[in-house]
């Protein structure tokens, strides 16, 4: 067995309790966080945590071992969201990123409107609560990359497996997060201040 989650016994594996346990223990925090981060309410964020504890399970004894079970336990949370998401939400479209890109720019490359960050108030509630509105606009990827990245400091090598997605669209999905994210900060959030 690849992972301590089976132990070998007469008439087959049987899943070890109190391995189970811990891993649950370990990971249930930062995948509930995760879903809450793709914009998922917590009753939902609950039921994807625990839909990807049975996938893991149900898939345990397949599991070899090659990535972290961190990375592949995100791989089965992120397969699950989209699921959900896929039945509570159609896709938003957006305009296009380079038109956006242009907008910010001089054709010399200088900002037409240099971004403001208050260091300061990047701290307050408020400022939070703008991040959290305004990545409901992004799209379950974008979301899911950032996230990962920017909190749970997911590496580019696993973040590309847990997405199955390139290196080169990982980079895609974070700057059109990014710069979705700073539009809609700056549109909504820092206008009023």
């Amino acid at each position: 067995m690849a992972h301590t989650t089976f132990k070998e016994q007469p008439g087959g594996p049987r899943y070890d309790a109190a391995a189970v346990e811990e891993l649950v223990r370990q990971y249930s925090g930062p995948l509930f966080a995760g879903c809450l981060a793709m914009g998922f309410p917590e009753s939902d964020a609950e039921e994807l945590v625990q839909d990807t504890f049975v996938s893991y399970l149900g898939a345990a004894e397949r599991f070899e071992g090659r990535s972290a079970i961190k990375t592949y336990l995100f791989g089965i949370l992120y397969n699950k969201a989209s699921q959900l998401w896929r039945l509570r939400r159609r896709e938003t479209s957006f305009d296009d990123a380079d038109q956006a890109f242009e907008q910010r720019f001089y054709a010399r490359g200088m900002w037409a409107r240099p971004p403001q960050g208050p260091e300061d108030a990047a701290l307050s509630g408020e400022v939070a609560a703008w991040i959290r509105r305004c990545s409901e606009k992004l799209t379950l990827s974008q979301r899911s990359a950032f996230f990962m990245r920017e909190v749970e400091g997911e590496k580019t090598e696993s973040l590309c497996n847990i997405l199955g997605v390139s290196p080169t669209n990982l980079r895609v999905l974070f700057f059109r997060a990014r710069t979705r994210l700073r539009e809609c900060l700056e549109k909504n959030w820092l206008n009023k201040t």
